[in-house]
C-alpha cells in the first residue's frame, strides 16, 4: 500500500468517525439517532478490520470506492443502512440459455457497488 493509498484510508476512517459523531437521525428521536451512531461505528470497525491485510491495489481501490460511495448514499438519503436493490427472480436477461446459474451471476455483476460487502457480513 502506497503511502498515499494509506493516507487516503486513513482519512476515511476519520471521515466516517466524525459523521458518526454529528449524525441525527432523519425521524429527530435520540434513540433513533444512537442506533444509527452505533450502526456506523460497528459498521467501520468491522470493514476496515476484515480488509485491514489487503495488498492488491484494485482490491483496495474497490474497498474506497464502496466506502465513498456509502457514505455520499447515506449523507444524501438520510439512513445509515445500505439501500437495498430489488430485483425480480428470473428478472434480469442472460446472455445464453435461461438457467439458474446465469441468472446468479448476472445478479452478483449487478450488484452496486456499495452493497460488495454489506452481503459478507451481515
Amino acid at each position: 500500500m502506497t503511502t498515499a493509498t494509506r493516507q487516503e484510508v486513513l482519512g476515511l476512517y476519520r471521515r466516517i468517525f466524525r459523521l458518526a459523531r454529528k449524525w441525527q437521525a432523519a425521524s429527530g428521536q435520540m434513540e433513533d439517532t444512537i442506533k444509527e451512531k452505533q450502526y456506523i461505528l460497528n459498521e467501520a470497525r468491522t470493514l476496515f478490520q476484515k480488509n485491514k491485510n489487503l495488498t492488491d491495489t484494485d482490491q483496495i481501490k474497490q474497498c474506497i470506492d464502496e466506502c465513498t460511495a456509502r457514505i455520499e448514499i447515506g449523507l444524501h438519503y438520510q439512513i445509515p443502512y445500505p439501500r437495498p436493490i430489488h430485483l425480480p427472480p428470473m428478472g434480469l436477461t442472460p446472455l445464453q440459455g435461461r438457467g439458474l446459474r446465469s441468472q446468479e451471476k448476472l445478479r452478483k455483476l449487478s450488484k452496486p457497488v456499495y452493497l460488495k460487502s454489506h452481503d459478507e457480513i451481515s
